[in-house]
């Protein structure tokens, strides 16, 4: 099989173990003030991606695409952008399944996709982009770090805004405003950072001429 393919394989495997995972937490009770559980599932899915990110970067070469004629650099962009997308699709469905089971208030199941599909596609980048640039240990100290702040900043505006009488997501644009995105975008634009940084040091390794002996 062609990466793309085992790729899609391995991201699949993630994705059963992660469904039946969630059947278990049917028999959960969260409660009407649902705090630690949302946190803990929350710091689960973020470990989930950051997992899966790792399990794939073998995946992330330049052996995408090879019939289509594109650079070094588009493939490595190619196949960064795909795992990115495989890891943070994975952990979207496994967070649809595990919030509807814990059986959150509809409100909250979408609080929790959303920061699951945030934070999951910033910490994939992250893995990425720092297995490029350094190493496999550094990018799993990196998307950790970046996985951790944003779990923070998603307790941070809970801590301070509560939920409803009923469990529900209580919207407050001012704490979202200073509480969550500001960490959410910084975080957002050193992963393209690290990610395009990592893909032009790969290509130029790659794309460098041999030395004649």
């Amino acid at each position: 099989m062609v990466p793309i393919e085992l790729a899609l394989v391995r991201a699949t495997a993630w994705l059963m173990v992660g469904l039946l995972a969630s059947v278990p937490l049917l028999f959960i009770d969260v409660g009407i003030d649902p705090m630690v559980g949302f946190m803990v599932h929350l710091g689960f899915l973020v470990a989930f991606v950051l997992g899966l990110a790792v399990v794939l970067l073998p995946y992330t070469g330049p052996d995408w695409f090879t019939g289509s004629g594109w650079s070094a650099s588009r493939r490595l962009s190619g196949s960064g952008i795909g795992v990115v997308v495989l890891a943070t699709g994975v952990v979207g469905l496994v967070t649809l399944a595990s919030s509807a089971a814990l059986r959150y208030d509809a409100s909250i199941q979408f609080l929790q996709l959303l920061s699951a599909l945030d934070i999951g596609w910033v910490v994939a980048a992250f893995v990425v982009g720092g297995r490029r640039l350094w190493s496999r240990t550094a990018a799993i100290a990196s998307g950790a770090t970046v996985g951790v702040v944003c779990v923070w900043s998603i307790w941070n505006y809970l801590s301070a805004v509560g939920f409803g009488p009923n469990g529900e997501w209580i919207v407050s644009g001012t704490d979202l405003m200073t509480r969550v995105l500001p960490y959410d975008m910084a975080a957002g634009a050193i992963a393209v950072a690290l990610f395009l940084a990592g893909t032009r040091k790969a290509a130029q390794a790659i794309e460098q001429p041999n030395p004649q002996s």
